[in-house]
């Protein structure tokens, strides 16, 4: 792959903007809560606006991948994803931080992987895997890059200057790497006519079953994911583990993510499409479970991270592609955009979900929960794949 420039260079973007965009809010979750004085609710309902609200614009995405605006569109999300941040360096206001987390929502919606996979996808076709796996493995490092720098940066000249760092790195680094690696895919893909506006809005997808059974059980693992992610330094906290401790491990799931998408080539060819997403659920569900009781035992907390790591990495990869095997590759953009809908509603709730869990009855409770979302995840998963296969 780095053979292939567009690839490589929206590995890089894809890395640097996960760090940016999406992996600083758990990374400053606490220090927000001491510095602003607002509840942990409060602050993970921030989240859960921004990323409903990239939920509800990735269906308009998808239609601009289908016409082949891809590259744009990538771009001018990471600038208004920038811009969000260099407002959120300087919010002392609930409303204005929900303002803002609004704003990096919309631009969420067209640069994270969602509308990169669907660009590759349309571009590629059978071919999109490979491309796609090379991206998650170097973006996997993303939050590996996050947790460290941003603590780091914080110590030392405070979260807000930390925050307008990453907002320029965005706007002048990585938007215009993001165009580039776009239109590089763009280019080397098989000349094809832009979807025509009728065609893109061809929803007969969305009377099928398997979509629904799929869209569902995707959101109950989007709801795992970002619950146990976002709320991860303050389960390591209450489970005993110094800070230092808690961002080591946050900063080990990216190496897992990693791990878990070389095992995905390793045994690609071997095991089919469908084997591989019902492992990786059930590894997903473990995870939870070795975090419950992690407390004390480095051993079981490195088995939670790399189980928690290593499957939710493959599925990142393997979303699209089942979604494709299911659903099939006809405007494949729109059914991505469709998909992402019910999953980042999924990951919206998901740290809100957590913060009221956690009210209730602690962090035991909710990975307990987090368990049973990820077999009933699963379990949907399964179901849209039968019925995919009775036709």
């Amino acid at each position: 792959m780095l053979r292939d420039p567009g690839i490589a260079l929206l590995a890089l973007g894809e890395t640097l903007i996960w760090a940016a965009l999406y992996y600083v809010f758990p990374a400053l979750l606490l220090r927000w809560e001491a510095d602003l004085g607002w509840s942990r609710t409060e602050l993970t309902a921030a989240l859960a606006l921004a990323i409903l609200v990239s939920g509800l614009v990735s269906p308009w995405s998808g239609r601009l991948i289908d016409r082949g605006h891809g590259p744009s569109l990538m771009a001018v999300s990471a600038v208004m994803g920038g811009c969000g941040l260099l407002l959120l360096s300087q919010v002392t206001t609930l409303p204005a931080f929900y303002a803002t987390w609004g704003l990096i929502g919309v631009a969420l919606s067209g640069c994270l992987y969602e509308p990169c996979f669907a660009l590759i996808t349309r571009a590629r076709g059978d071919q999109a895997k490979r491309g796609i796996v090379w991206i998650t493995l170097v973006a996997g490092f993303a939050g590996t890059i996050s947790f460290p720098v941003t603590h780091l940066l914080a110590d030392a000249v405070g979260w807000r200057t930390a925050v307008t760092v990453f907002g320029v790195v965005v706007i002048a680094v990585v938007a215009p790497v993001l165009w580039c690696g776009a239109q590089a895919v763009e280019a080397s893909a098989t000349p094809q006519p832009p979807t025509p506006a009728t065609a893109s809005r061809d929803h007969r997808f969305l009377h099928r079953p398997a979509f629904w059974l799929l869209a569902s059980g995707f959101s109950l693992l989007a709801v795992v994911h970002g619950a146990a992610l976002h709320h991860l330094l303050p389960i390591l906290d209450e489970h005993g583990w110094t800070p230092e401790q808690a961002v080591l491990a946050a900063s080990c799931i990216g190496p897992s993510q990693v791990a878990g998408r070389l095992a995905l080539v390793a045994v690609g060819n071997r095991l089919s499409h469908h084997a591989l997403t019902v492992l990786a659920c059930v590894l997903i569900g473990v995870a939870m479970v070795l975090l419950t009781g992690s407390e004390g035992s480095p051993l079981l907390l490195a088995s939670a991270i790399l189980s928690f790591g290593g499957a939710y990495g493959t599925v990142s990869i393997l979303r699209p592609v089942v979604a494709r095997d299911i659903l099939g590759g006809s405007h494949f953009g729109a059914k991505s955009g469709a998909l992402a809908l019910p999953y980042l509603a999924g990951s919206a709730l998901a740290p809100f979900f957590g913060a009221m869990v956690w009210r209730l009855g602690g962090y035991d409770l909710l990975l307990t929960c987090l368990a049973a979302c990820a077999a009933c995840g699963c379990g949907l998963y399964m179901q849209a794949h039968r019925q995919a296969r009775l036709g």
